[in-house]
């Protein structure tokens, strides 16, 4: 599966289309060289969902909780900062895993050998022209 987002003014119908096609699967793994716009796509997809709060990247806090205007909770993890797997079991990854809230990772390969069963796997690919394709599997 194939979503390509042509430019900025994409990024919300993309968004919509990301949620469609994953329904049911809650734990999302954003894979994309730096500057390949993981954080700006989750920050799409939680406004989508009714995010109240400000969706920023938590690179140093590794995980932030948005509030959707339901009361649910949104996940947002960035692992960049991970040295070893051990590092997210002392927060408690597999609480938020099994929270059924949706979980969003950046930088997910740093803790591939963990994630669940049933983890939507979202590569970027970042075109010449600057368009940004994710392909699901």
């Amino acid at each position: 599966m194939k979503i390509t987002i042509k430019d900025k003014r994409h990024l919300h119908s993309a968004a919509k289309e990301l949620i469609y096609h994953t329904q049911g699967n809650k734990i999302l793994a954003f894979y994309g060289a730096m500057g390949s716009g993981k954080t700006t796509i989750i920050k799409a997809i939680c406004e989508i969902l009714g995010a109240t709060d400000i969706v920023t990247s938590p690179t140093f806090t590794l995980v932030n909780e948005y509030k959707t205007s339901t009361g649910e909770s949104l996940f947002h993890f960035d692992f960049y900062r991970i040295k070893k797997t051990e590092e997210v079991f002392d927060f408690g990854i597999e609480e938020y895993f099994s929270s059924d809230s949706y979980c969003f990772m950046e930088w997910p390969e740093l803790i591939e050998d963990i994630l669940p069963t049933g983890t939507v796997r979202i590569q970027i690919e970042v075109t010449d022209d600057e368009q940004r394709i994710l392909h699901l599997s």
